[in-house]
């Protein structure tokens, strides 16, 4: 198996990335992935339904994460749901582009840390 190179699909939109790092803890549904972004951004990122599931589709397309079979007990879920889980590319992503984003930071830290021009 080649390895894969994350780079073409660098960089990615906050909500992207957003919806990669929601999937890093398990399997979630639509409604599951937009609750999760939102808890743990504090409410900073609110992923509108249309963007979420053109993101879900171009993941799917790119294999970066794949819907699953198993399901949660009916009694306690919707059957219309889909569940969605990240592929070995997808993890290779997500961990890519907080690497990417990390050395923005830092790059950004230090320029912004030398003195200012009067």
């Amino acid at each position: 198996m080649a390895t894969f190179d994350p780079t073409p699909y660098q960089p990615l939109t906050p909500a992207m990335f957003q919806v990669l790092v929601s999937l890093a803890d398990g399997e979630k549904h639509g409604y599951g992935i937009i609750k999760e972004v939102a808890r743990r951004t504090d409410g900073e990122v609110r992923l509108r339904t249309a963007t979420l599931y053109t993101v879900i589709k171009r993941f799917v397309d790119a294999d970066l994460i794949e819907e699953t079979d198993e399901r949660p007990d009916p009694a306690l879920d919707d059957e219309r749901r889909r569940y969605y889980r990240l592929t070995d590319r997808g993890w290779a992503l997500a961990e890519a582009e907080a690497a990417r984003l990390e050395e923005v930071l830092r790059q950004a830290r230090a320029h912004l840390s030398r003195p200012r021009r009067a």
